[in-house]
């Protein structure tokens, strides 16, 4: 069988060996050194450098400190976007608070900010106003920034911005991860750029990162011993991690590309394909990384055929997310909304986006394709 072709493998570009030597050549291990310092100036500079960046042990770990600063405690709620990774999720609930989940619109597949409005009245009308929003850019495309910010605004509930698959895409010319009150990037492997694992809180300012970092190892106090007056965690990104990220961002531009590339191999693909939609911008206002390219088919029949022939090719696709509200681990939680995440994830179908795929591969999975 012909070797797989995966859905979103790691791409190394070459540099990341020379500064994990760096690191070895000057026993520079721990979850601190210059690399660390060095990619959260790269990370800072490609945003656009008006915040900080703290970089740490996976995206999960920047949105558990996120909700923590934005003040979450037990028995809160959390607004989040029901299409998504139950990472988006997960750390609401580690905190003893509720998550809110929240449906999406057909143009970004992203929280939707008309429902959002009717989630945030209905809460306060029971007297549990949300502490805060996460709002979530599903495979790299933006959601309404300034529709959901409005309505946030409006009843002042901060924004936590889930840009774990968005470094690269940008809203109106500005940085995915640079919209909320913080927001947060995944360098997960299948990521448009990878650490092997980590990710990163984008804060506001130096304060808000000085907190974060101070969480994220362990609280320690400033003592000559070992004193804490607050629950810390073990939460920062190594110096080795960091120097695989420092050899990735010289290529993040080139990544996005590719992978904009793969998305615009599809486009031509299903030109012409009635029963096939690719997910694509709304609008000029869009620019997406396309970290993975999705399509919409008629019907859940005609997106598992699709599956089932890819994977006969073997040949990596998979479904969209499965909404939150639908997750058995979640079925006691507040839903609002109507049917659409739940449409998109029985008809949506995310294909091969890697930025490593070559012209062999192209055509393994046009066959793969053909007459489907």
């Amino acid at each position: 069988m012909s070797e797989k072709i995966w859905l979103s493998s790691p791409h190394m570009g070459g540099n990341e060996q020379k500064y994990v030597q760096q690191a070895f050549d000057t026993n520079w291990v721990a979850p601190l050194g210059p690399h660390v310092n060095g990619f959260e100036a790269d990370i800072r500079e490609y945003l656009g450098g008006k915040v900080e960046v703290a970089a740490v042990s996976a995206g999960t770990a920047a949105l558990h400190l996120a909700l923590i600063l934005t003040g979450v405690k037990a028995g809160d709620e959390v607004i989040c976007q029901s299409l998504t990774f139950s990472a988006s999720a997960n750390p609401i609930v580690y905190l003893g608070a509720t998550p809110v989940f929240v449906d999406s619109e057909p143009d970004t597949w992203n929280l939707c900010p008309e429902v959002l409005e009717e989630a945030i009245k209905d809460r306060i009308a029971k007297g549990k106003k949300p502490k805060a929003i996460i709002a979530v850019h599903l495979y790299g495309m933006p959601y309404k920034v300034e529709e959901v910010h409005a309505v946030a605004g409006k009843y002042d509930i901060p924004v936590i911005e889930d840009a774990a698959e968005a470094l690269g895409s940008t809203y109106k010319g500005q940085h995915c991860g640079t919209f909320g009150r913080m927001g947060i990037l995944s360098f997960n492997g299948n990521k448009i750029i990878t650490t092997s694992g980590g990710g990163a809180l984008v804060c506001p300012d130096e304060e808000v990162k000085k907190k974060a970092v101070f969480l994220a190892t362990q609280a320690r106090d400033h003592a000559p011993h070992y004193q804490h007056s607050h629950i810390g965690y073990n939460y920062r990104m190594s110096n080795i991690c960091a120097g695989i990220g420092r050899g990735q961002m010289e290529v993040l531009n080139d990544r996005v590309a590719q992978r904009r590339a793969m998305h615009d191999f599809y486009v031509n693909l299903f030109k012409g394909a009635g029963n096939i939609t690719v997910f694509n911008e709304p609008g000029d206002d869009y620019c997406c990384n396309h970290w993975l390219t999705a399509i919409l088919t008629d019907s859940y029949d005609a997106r598992e055929k699709i599956r089932l022939s890819l994977e006969s090719g073997n040949i990596e696709s998979r479904p969209v997310w499965k909404p939150m509200h639908l997750q058995p681990v979640f079925g006691e939680a507040p839903y609002y909304g109507g049917s659409v995440a739940e449409d998109i994830f029985n008809r949506g179908l995310c294909l091969p986006s890697g930025s490593n795929l070559t012209d062999e591969d192209r055509k393994r999975i046009r066959e793969g394709l053909t007459g489907v």
